[in-house]
């Protein structure tokens, strides 16, 4: 079932929460932005979510008009599906540089129309990806927890989709709702931001950065989306979190 976040003419934000089932894999959340003419496919997933996101998707738009692929990092659950996506549409897949050479290991070789020409690769600073008279911007959340990582901000509905920063672990079927407890919901999210998260430094960089955006809500790749208080709660938290490298130490490391 797809949840319209954002809607007004010409521009349209759209999520898709329950594709995964059971235990099939880990709940996921896929994003459409559409403006005007131009659409973008935030962390379309891997090969398990495929065809039914091809058929969610297609009540708002042609899979083959699709024009972008964000991909916030380079895991499974975000492009295992790319080559799928380079067969049968003529999407350009919007990754870090430093994952320009990798994601191609999953594409057979034999595919055609799927050189260098079909990929946008951001440098470390991010960057604007286009959409007709607007964009989407690129935003940098390194070690939060890939090397490579990005989160995406419309600047028109002022949704932040932060990947897998703010994700949280919640049954299948849980319906997609914002949250409105954070004391709660935080247990949903601990144990996954202390060990994916790389360091404090990263996630208090992020979180001052978003800061700035002051965006009107943070729609993670896991779980469930946050806005007002709940979502500043979120980056008080996430902007103290130990995380990562502060938490190792020699005990670790044992023989």
């Amino acid at each position: 079932m797809a949840t319209i976040l954002f809607e007004q003419p010409g521009h349209r934000c759209i999520a898709f929460s329950d594709l995964v089932r059971g235990d099939d894999g880990v709940q996921a959340n896929q994003f459409l932005i559409q403006h005007g003419d131009a659409s973008a496919l935030l962390d379309p997933g891997g090969a398990l979510l495929y065809n039914p996101l091809i058929l969610a998707i297609g009540e708002f738009v042609a899979p083959t008009d699709v024009t972008w692929l964000l991909c916030s990092h380079q895991d499974p659950d975000i492009i295992g599906s790319v080559d799928k996506w380079l067969l049968y549409t003529n999407t350009t897949v919007v990754c870090s540089k430093l994952w320009g050479r990798f994601v191609p290991h999953v594409v057979p070789g034999y595919l055609r129309n799927a050189g260098s020409d079909r990929y946008h690769l951001l440098p470390d600073e991010g960057g604007h990806i286009p959409m007709g008279d607007s964009s989407v911007r690129a935003l940098p959340a390194h070690f939060m927890h890939s090397v490579g990582n990005f989160s995406f901000y419309d600047p028109v509905s002022r949704i932040l989709f932060s990947g897998d920063v703010g994700a949280s672990m919640v049954p299948s079927r849980t319906p997609y709702a914002f949250v409105d407890d954070f004391d709660v919901h935080v247990s949903r999210m601990e144990g996954f931001h202390r060990r994916y998260m790389a360091s404090n430094r990263a996630t208090r960089l992020w979180a001052r950065m978003v800061r700035q955006l002051a965006p009107s809500m943070i729609v993670p790749q896991h779980g469930l989306p946050m806005r007002g208080e709940t979502m500043e709660r979120f980056l008080d938290w996430i902007e103290r979190l130990e995380c990562g490298v502060d938490l190792i130490g020699p005990e670790h490391y044992r023989l």
